[in-house]
């Protein structure tokens, strides 16, 4: 059999299917906590038991109230597919620009060579394939899915990885036509031939999906995985995806028991599944019995908790995370967060370079818009808007003295110029508005967004696309808004997160599979919840706030130009910051009550995603990316 079809064949049973699992990662950098020592303290001895978590995904996503009610074992059912997930997991650190095609990649690479290691055969590996599928092909180059993919195989995490050496590092794996792999192992490797990019065809899971095949001197495979990106950074593989349907980020790929290290896969060609997957699935198994101590499905479940347990939607999460994490340690992480947020603002707004990265030339707009705005550009309303025209001649609404041009120059007759006498302004210059929340909350996410498009360090929230949305909504309220900072970064976060984890599961947070309406969307309804928290929202308020945050997302599409997070990606954040605020000023004038629910827009929005043409889901084939000219 030749090395091609070796590689491609998937009914080689000599193939390795090695567990494929996004990591957590080791959060470093903690901010100092001793003052925030009381912080949820009367609600640590809350409910704790903890629910347990079926191997198997609910056949029903959207199972009714009534329904689970009605059948004893629906509701079993119900209470252990969950939608929990740790806030860190939801929020992760990472590099632009994007989420599913830079920062999943970059993970599948590490865990694909990670476990080479564990499983003691990366010395043996001569030369690999990679193959990338589906949209991490078509909008691959853009979105910079190669480079972050050998990243990943040279053992870098999109925590730690210096972004600054990502170029040079690839550059110099082109001109030497090897590749050091998890950063000890040098082979044979030329990223023309053995990366191959497969515009038009997908693996059947996921339209994210990547394969790695690895060969000994020989030309013998010894191991190959497939991995899907299914977006905001989660990693997954067919074998986790089919056995586990909601929580498919785990903690862990390495197995506690001395059996993991039992198995070689050269040794094994048998289709069963070997002894170290046994165990490491068993572990995941037990991963999901601690998932949650107020585990929730839905948004009605979550109201419904918080009311029966007096509990801010905040609070919840906050004592989930205790089954993972000390009360310090979660503080703490919750920390880490909102500084590297703020971090990519301050780079974003002060950033000295001109244009972003690619062909299109974008010109960097957040340092003039926070110089300006920094510099009084926008006049006080006395001294600008309400002062009058300066033509005195017009102030009092008439025209000014017309001179008819020739009719050359116009069509109008005097008798038409004349009925427009003293109806419109005559305006002598551009008036400069004077409106203070919209130019912060654009300038905040714009800055972000920048960053990222240069594939700098920000935070998936809940995806490197939407990742201004939530920091310049959290900036602009603790800038201008909050009496309390430091408890209301956490009260903001924890409930962005409640919000995003009920998405994450009644749909999808990946544009690849709902369009930008799972990414900015998500992040505008987050937001919007998040806002009315600390605001002073009740559960059902914060609840309808999200409601109204999709809703008026529904349907938006990704379409991005050349396949760069650029246009339209980094002015929609902008306008997702201002829809959250509006949307949280709209829920907090009522009183929680509302006609359509936050989980009928989640499933709204996943109906919508499945009947959406694939060209409009992060291909590039489709919308500003086939009728906006690339040069």
């Amino acid at each position: 059999m030749s090395l091609t079809a070796r590689m491609f064949s998937r009914s080689v049973t000599a193939a390795l299917r090695i567990s494929a699992v996004r990591r957590m990662p080791r959060l470093g950098g903690l901010v100092n906590t001793g003052r925030f020592s009381a912080l949820y303290n009367t609600r640590i001895t809350t409910r704790r038991g903890l629910a347990t978590s079926s191997a198997e995904p609910s056949a029903d996503p959207q199972l009714s109230e009534k329904e689970s009610k009605n059948d004893p074992e629906s509701s079993a059912k119900e209470s252990t597919n969950h939608a929990v997930v740790s806030t860190f997991d939801l929020f992760s650190i990472g590099v632009g620009p994007s989420s599913s095609h830079t920062v999943g990649p970059m993970r599948a690479g590490q865990i694909f060579v990670q476990d080479l290691v564990d499983h003691g055969i990366l010395n043996k590996v001569s030369s690999i394939k990679v193959d990338l599928y589906g949209s991490l092909a078509l909008t691959g180059i853009g979105h910079g899915t190669p480079n972050a993919t050998l990243m990943g195989l040279e053992g870098e995490l999109p925590e730690t990885v210096p972004t600054e050496t990502i170029i040079s590092r690839v550059e110099a794996m082109h001109q030497s036509s090897t590749i050091t792999l998890n950063g000890t192992h040098r082979i044979r490797f030329n990223p023309d031939k053995d990366m191959a990019l497969h515009y038009y065809e997908s693996l059947p899971q996921h339209p994210n999906g990547m394969r790695f095949t690895v060969f000994d001197a020989n030309g013998d495979m010894l191991a190959t995985n497939e991995y899907f990106s299914i977006g905001g950074g989660f990693v997954v593989n067919e074998r986790t995806q089919l056995a586990h349907g909601e929580n498919v980020y785990y903690r862990t790929t390495k197995p506690d028991s001395p059996a993991a290290g039992d198995t070689t896969p050269a040794d094994k060609s048998s289709g069963s599944t070997s002894a170290t997957e046994t165990v490491q699935m068993d572990e995941r198994t037990q991963q999901d019995l601690v998932t949650a101590s107020l585990p929730f499905r839905t948004g009605n479940d979550l109201v419904q908790l918080c009311n029966h347990e007096s509990l801010s939607i905040a609070e919840v999460v906050f004592l989930n995370e205790l089954q993972w994490r000390s009360r310090e340690e979660v503080i703490s992480a919750a920390y880490r967060i909102w500084n590297v947020m703020d971090d990519s603002i301050k780079r974003g707004c002060l950033s000295t370079s001109v244009k972003l990265p690619g062909r299109l030339n974008v010109n960097r707009r957040a340092p003039r818009l926070y110089q300006n705005l920094m510099r009084g550009f926008y006049s006080p309303p006395d001294q600008d808007m309400l002062s009058g025209p300066h033509n005195s001649a017009i102030s009092d609404g008439t025209a000014a003295p017309f001179t008819r041009p020739s009719i050359l120059e116009t069509s109008l007759t005097m008798m038409q110029r004349n009925e427009l006498n003293g109806v419109f302004r005559k305006k002598q210059r551009s008036r400069r508005p004077h409106l203070p929340h919209l130019d912060y909350l654009s300038v905040y996410a714009i800055a972000v967004n920048e960053e990222n498009a240069a594939g700098g360090r920000v935070v998936t929230a809940p995806t490197n696309g939407a990742a201004g949305v939530i920091p310049a909504v959290l900036k602009y309220y603790l800038e201008f808004l909050s009496e309390d900072p430091s408890r209301d970064i956490l009260e903001f976060l924890f409930t962005a997160s409640a919000i995003g984890m009920l998405y994450k599961r009644g749909a999808s947070i990946s544009a690849a599979e709902m369009g930008c309406q799972g990414e900015v969307g998500v992040a505008c309804s987050m937001s919007a919840a998040a806002f009315t928290a600390v605001m002073g929202g009740t559960p059902a308020q914060v609840e309808n706030a999200a409601e109204i945050g999709m809703e008026h997302n529904l349907g938006l599409t990704c379409d991005p130009v050349d396949g760069l997070v650029q246009i339209p990606c980094i002015e929609r954040n902008a306008l997702g910051a201002v829809k959250a605020v509006t949307a949280a000023q709209l829920a907090l004038q009522g009183d929680g009550s509302h006609r359509v629910s936050l989980d009928q827009v989640i499933e709204t929005m996943r109906q919508t995603g499945q009947d959406m043409m694939s060209k409009y889901k992060e291909t590039s084939q489709g919308g500003l990316a086939v009728n906006v000219p690339v040069c």
